[in-house]
């Protein structure tokens, strides 16, 4: 960075100051709290949250040094304002494919269903009859656990903890399973994506072929640690 885009020194300590007010008002706010869910500790959460970051990002540009927090990323910027004790909740997945190999995947839909020779590539039913038959035979996660067998390549997915406020009656949510998700009961979200690979390996200079077989994802937000 050239010495006229680096902030300056009085840019650097005008943004440890806003971390200094910004902790004093946190502090306010936990002390004069109205309950666990006093949206005045949110708003001050969030504002100390953002005034860390500015600091250390001016601390490293100017310095090229760090701070020992850890500043929450944009995906937590929603607060948590579910209960603290919650009663219910739902888990809510979603895991994305793409059909790689056709014919690998009808053929293993032949294997488990009595319509041989009915789900040509192509033809009227194909990999959408086949993808009805495998679903239904097997448990989702057991497709994940052998996606590539049923010709299966794995995309983005994301398995979402959101409390509810009461258990649902049988069959109320069925007719629009997701349409009641409330971002701000997520009590924490797991995400699973090849960008956080591309992360570790910018990060620390690896070979990505090292990291095959390990777990690709990370807690997005888990409210023990965005709270505190």
């Amino acid at each position: 960075m050239s010495d006229a885009a680096r902030p300056t020194a009085a840019e650097v300590r005008a943004a440890a100051e806003a971390v200094k007010a910004a902790l004093d008002h946190h502090l306010d706010a936990v002390e004069r709290r109205a309950g666990d869910d006093d949206p005045a500790v949110y708003a001050a959460f969030n504002e100390l949250a953002a005034a860390a970051e500015e600091y250390d990002e001016l601390l490293y540009d100017r310095y090229d040094e760090v701070t020992p927090f850890e500043i929450p990323g944009t995906e937590d910027s929603v607060p948590y304002t579910g209960p603290s004790e919650p009663s219910a909740f739902s888990v809510l997945i979603r895991r994305d494919y793409v059909v790689a190999e056709p014919p690998r995947l009808i053929a293993q839909a032949e294997r488990v269903s009595e319509v041989e020779g009915e789900l040509e590539p192509g033809g009227g039913a194909g990999t959408a009859a086949a993808l009805g038959v495998l679903f239904g035979e097997y448990e989702p996660d057991e497709i994940a656990s052998r996606h590539k067998e049923f010709g299966l390549e794995e995309g983005d997915s994301t398995l979402w903890i959101a409390v509810t406020e009461d258990a649902p009656e049988p069959g109320e949510w069925l007719a629009a399973p997701f349409d009641q998700a409330d971002p701000q009961h997520v009590l924490c979200r797991f995400d699973v994506s090849s960008v956080f690979d591309d992360e570790l390996d910018e990060d620390e200079g690896g070979d990505l072929a090292d990291l095959e077989g390990t777990p690709r994802g990370k807690p997005l937000r888990q409210l023990d640690v965005e709270r505190r």
